[in-house]
């Protein structure tokens, strides 16, 4: 049952809050404007939001803050005949056993039907003469959208949430839930935990493990035990609110756990341009796993750097150049998010690329040998599509061949957000760095220069070194050690 139905009508009408040509006017709006009969009814200013999700809340036995002169449910509904008291009984034993309402109990038990509640809600309300009371609207306007398999919990919550000022799509259906989030893109999920079929730990499990898998989720459930709830935040859930909850507190919950979801989302994009997703989430997972306030790690850092490219750059037209460098710049970025490095920055016709910060691995060095491989595979290929395309426009001559050469160091550094308050980059600074830069500039084309440290790092087994004369870089007292990369 939602505000959609014309039965909701019915509802208003055993409220005594509308007259039955309000309701059929309401109904001629619908046909003409395809609004809900609820829409339709506060347009035309004959009811308020206040009293169609109270009404709501009335069939779905949520509202519990009555005064003393308004009777229960089960009371009314016995004294106008439509329970036994033995089925009142049973239906009040299994509420106290699985949280459930009273009114969905009933009705599921085949005891009344939803119509019949409705009329005892109606009673209900004229003998405590419930006036409406004035919700402020928030600003915004978010999409929600809530899986339940009861109808009148569904329509409860898109009532009270829409009065909030939220977009609200409602699913009985959790299958065709899961199917709708990629056109939907919902801000947030709200799913009932105990659904037949796929119940709501399932869904948020497949929901998190798919493709959709930032959208927040919140459980919501009547059944408040410790271990349902602990079954649903495994499962994923961001948050978790029983049924019993008010409008307010669920989205003053939703409003948290979007901002707090935001946050993360906003974090994972930041550093998904300068690392690769294995690091992202490490970070993500764990706070202690990246301090980017600024601290002392030891790292592997590499520079890479193009050579004949200010020759490149002479010979052709600007935007071929700029096409050119981003290929090439391009390739040589692929291969440090393949071995899980940090792209540091670019420098021009080069780059810097960090192993070991934020997130260190035990590894570390051997990723940044691997790497700069990758790179000095990469520019063969590079280099053979450019002679393939240089024969097939029928140019003279040979192409201008680009080369790569590139220094490889480890050493503590300190790593963080480095700059001003208006301006910063995480980044590393010490010697190792810059010994890293000088082996890169030393580097022929084609050639990898290796610190002492990486060296050291590096399981002999791995790979082979070719040791080189020490060599006096500047700002060293002694001769540093070098090797080169086979």
């Amino acid at each position: 049952m939602s505000a959609s139905s014309p039965l909701f009508g019915d509802l208003l009408l055993k409220l005594g809050v509308v007259s039955p040509g309000q309701v059929q006017e309401a109904l001629a709006l619908q046909a003409l404007t395809g609004q809900r009969v609820g829409e339709a009814l506060i347009s035309l200013g004959y009811v308020s939001r206040e009293q169609i999700q109270d009404a709501l809340g009335e069939a779905l036995g949520l509202n519990q803050d009555k005064g003393p002169a308004q009777p229960p449910l089960g009371e009314l509904l016995v004294g106008l005949k439509y329970v036994t008291l033995a089925q009142l009984a049973e239906s009040l034993a299994r509420q106290r056993r699985d949280g459930r309402r009273l009114g969905e109990i009933l009705v599921e038990q085949g005891h009344c039907t939803y119509k019949q509640i409705y009329e005892a809600l109606g009673v209900q309300n004229r003998i405590a003469g419930r006036q409406d009371l004035p919700r402020p609207a928030m600003e915004g306007r978010r999409r929600v959208v809530v899986v339940d398999d009861s109808p009148l919990a569904c329509a409860f919550v898109q009532e009270g949430l829409v009065a909030l000022g939220y977009e609200v799509l409602c699913f009985q259906d959790p299958y065709e839930a899961l199917e709708g989030m990629g056109r939907l893109q919902p801000s947030i999920v709200l799913s009932d935990l105990e659904m037949p079929g796929l119940d709501g730990v399932e869904l948020c499990r497949r929901l998190k493990e798919g493709p959709r898998s930032a959208i927040p989720i919140i459980v919501l459930t009547a059944n408040d035990r410790e271990a349902e709830r602990v079954r649903g935040l495994r499962a994923g859930a961001d948050d978790y609110v029983n049924k019993s909850a008010s409008m307010d507190e669920l989205a003053a919950r939703i409003e948290s756990v979007v901002r707090r979801t935001g946050e993360t989302e906003r974090m994972r994009k930041l550093f998904a341009r300068y690392t690769s997703d294995a690091v992202v989430e490490e970070i993500l997972k764990s706070a202690d796993a990246a301090v980017l306030a600024g601290e002392k790690r030891e790292v592997t850092v590499l520079f890479a750097d193009i050579r004949n490219f200010t020759g490149l750059a002479e010979s052709l037209p600007p935007e071929q150049v700029v096409a050119v460098l981003n290929q090439v710049l391009g390739r040589l970025s692929d291969a440090v998010l393949t071995c899980g490095g940090t792209l540091d920055k670019f420098l021009g016709d080069g780059l810097m690329a960090v192993f070991g910060a934020p997130v260190a691995r035990p590894d570390d060095a051997l990723r940044g040998l691997q790497c700069a491989k990758m790179m000095m595979e990469a520019f063969v290929e590079l280099r053979a599509v450019a002679e393939a395309e240089w024969v097939a426009h029928g140019r003279e001559g040979q192409p201008l061949v680009l080369e790569l050469g590139v220094g490889l160091n480890s050493g503590v550094v300190v790593s963080g957000n480095i700059g001003s308050a208006l301006r910063a980059e995480y980044t590393c600074i010490g010697d190792a760095v810059n010994v890293a830069a000088r082996l890169c500039a030393l580097a022929g084309p084609g050639e990898i220069l290796v610190g002492e440290r990486t060296r050291e790092l590096v399981d002999a087994n791995e790979t082979a070194f070719e040791d080189l004369p020490p060599v006096r870089l500047k700002g060293k007292q002694q001769p540093v050690p070098l090797y080169r990369a086979l």
